[in-house]
């Protein structure tokens, strides 16, 4: 029985240990029957651990999204709220469009969905509402925005650069455009790498 259990083990970690490097390779797209094949793995096996391309994606993004949650509770309690709120977008998108596939997935988490709490969009919903609330609360934000409208525009400025050829900059150049539209009359004051 124990014997069975670190083979479990075992099998989990590397297939999570090959599923990166082709996610990071292949994107979304990524094969599970090639990452059976690689890892030396049934697809079964794969399929046990992972029932879902989306429970394998998460689990490849799972210590990134950690970071992620943990920056946005630091934000949380430093000084400006919405200067605050703009690092903590600005680094979830350039997260977004430096990890093939993570897009991908919380593309996946329609607002009409009801996900598991423990999902990467639940997590990161939990982790930056309260950065937004607190900017709407300081009037720095205007109060009709929505955390799935921010997580939304992050996503759409991920995947609409995924095939540039130079994706963090027009990414960039899309995320400033669209924080000038964020907090009318603020411009694009105070976006994260303006000099």
């Amino acid at each position: 029985m124990t014997g069975q259990r670190s083979d479990a083990r075992r099998n989990y970690q590397r297939i999570l240990t090959v599923a990166e490097a082709e996610v990071a390779a292949r994107g979304a797209e990524a094969s599970q029957e090639q990452i059976a094949r690689i890892a030396g793995v049934g697809s079964a096996t794969v399929r046990r651990h992972f029932p879902t391309r989306r429970a394998l994606l998460e689990a490849v993004f799972q210590e990134r999204i950690e970071t992620l949650c943990e920056r946005a509770h630091r934000l949380h309690t430093t000084g400006n709220s919405r200067t605050a709120l703009l690092e903590w977008l600005h680094a979830f998108v350039q997260y977004a469009v430096s990890a093939r596939g993570f897009a991908h997935i919380l593309s996946y988490e329609p607002p009409i969905e009801e996900p598991s709490p423990s999902s990467c969009g639940s997590r990161i919903e939990a982790a930056g509402t309260p950065l937004l609330q607190r900017a709407i609360r300081d009037k720095a934000v205007a109060p009709h925005i929505t955390f799935h409208d921010l997580l939304t525009l992050s996503v759409g400025i991920a995947l609409a650069t995924e095939h540039h050829k130079d994706p963090a900059t027009q990414a960039d150049r899309l995320f400033h455009l669209a924080v000038e539209g964020l907090s009318p009359g603020q411009g694009g004051a105070g976006v994260p790498g303006d000099a």
